[in-house]
């Protein structure tokens, strides 16, 4: 009989997010008068930014029209969308980042899951704690980790964010090869500064490690002292993958579009030591195993990138950031910490109690749905995550709700 991939099994039983459904499922069969807010799953609300809408819908008649239908697009993805995304989210930046180093995509979560495939097995990896669930899942199908053993697998490096550290991870102790990062941070919705970031690309230069830097929400970020993008830092051409995606700030969950930047000049060895281009495996992955992004997608895609579509991502991004200084000013009201909330959609809350205990309280006393911390790590315990992603008064009705429960 043929055999399994076993690492599938040494998966946790359930995913966080399907063990979430479940318990609301069951919370509204119980209770089928009662309202449920969602503040869980980081999934936008608004719909799509105008200047977006009628791009899509000029890319689905181009479609209708043998002069200008599209079948088969380009690999990377169609150069009139990669080449703005190169001038306005880096070169505008003082990012040295081109067109022909971005890669189109259905999704970061997909890209930051199958980019370890690049990667030996024997690859030592390094992963925040708590920390995105897929950076992890994947490495344990990959067959990189051992079995999962009190809330950890075995043959992973965690770096612990925790409240001593303003939940910004330390660096590695030990040797690594692949350190995963993601700001602003899902869950906790940090932001890590440039001195921050600088040690880390200091460190993957000194190592010869490589960053897998995820930064799906850094539209959110504020504080222009930040930086955007990790290739704002010096030197991180040279040892940085960067994913980004438009679900967050154009509202493109349903939609799919996202891209990774795989710089020409990243190396990692093979098995005589010699230096092989990522760019060029990444490439040969994508072309095997990925058909590209359909091309109305990709215009109206095109679209968040022109001055109209500018301006409604940020104002989209605005309301949603509003809703997340609305739920951060009531938490600290009601005396509990978090952070988060103001460069992110996402607030994470110091609840002092069993996470998942705080969960089945907020949803069955308050009928708002929350995120529990332990679901994305052992120093997620005694947190919960909250998201910004609602209507303005939806999220004001969940917070006078949860106000009386706390």
């Amino acid at each position: 009989m043929i055999k399994i991939n076993q690492n599938f099994l040494k998966l946790k039983a359930s995913y966080l997010f399907v063990d979430i459904a479940q318990r609301v499922v069951a919370f509204q069969k119980a209770n089928p008068d009662r309202r449920v807010i969602k503040l869980g799953i980081g999934d936008v609300t608004e719909p799509l930014p105008e200047a977006v809408l009628s791009a899509f819908h000029a890319g689905v008649d181009e479609m209708a029209d043998r002069a200008t239908f599209r079948g088969y697009g380009p690999e990377q993805g169609y150069p009139f969308l990669r080449e703005r995304i190169a001038l306005t989210d880096f070169q505008q930046r003082g990012a040295d980042i081109s067109a022909d180093e971005i890669f189109l995509s259905d999704g970061s979560k997909c890209d930051t899951g199958n980019f370890q495939e690049l990667f030996s097995l024997e690859a030592k990896v390094a992963v925040p704690d708590p920390v995105y669930p897929v950076y992890v899942d994947t490495n344990v199908m990959g067959g990189r980790t051992g079995p999962y053993r009190d809330g950890r697998y075995e043959g992973l490096v965690y770096l612990e964010c925790r409240p001593d550290n303003g939940y910004i991870p330390d660096l590695p102790e030990e040797s690594v090869d692949l350190i995963y990062l993601c700001f602003p941070n899902n869950p906790t919705g940090v932001m890590a500064t440039r001195e921050q970031l600088r040690q880390f690309v200091d460190l993957a230069r000194r190592e010869k490690a490589i960053i897998l830097y995820d930064a799906a929400y850094c539209a959110f970020i504020r504080d222009e002292s930040l930086p955007h993008s990790i290739y704002e830092i010096p030197g991180a051409r040279e040892v940085a993958i960067e994913f980004r995606s438009l679900s967050k700030n154009a509202g493109f969950t349903g939609t799919r579009c996202a891209y990774t930047v795989v710089p020409k000049g990243v190396t990692a060895a093979d098995e005589e030591g010699n230096e092989v281009e990522l760019h060029h495996l990444w490439m040969s992955r994508q072309s095997r195993k990925f058909n590209g992004l359909s091309y109305p997608v990709q215009r109206a895609a095109s679209a968040v990138y022109t001055e109209d579509g500018q301006k409604q991502v940020r104002a989209l991004t605005d309301f949603y950031l509003n809703n997340a200084k609305l739920i951060r000013r009531n938490i600290l009201r009601l005396g509990f910490d978090c952070v988060g909330g103001d460069n992110s959609p996402y607030i994470w809350v110091n609840m002092e109690r069993d996470s998942w205990t705080a969960f089945d309280l907020l949803l069955n006393e308050a009928g708002v749905v929350s995120t529990p911390g332990d679901g994305f790590g052992k120093c997620g315990k005694g947190h919960i995550r909250l998201s910004a992603f609602n209507s303005y008064e939806n999220v004001e009705a969940a917070m006078e709700r949860i106000a009386r429960v706390l």
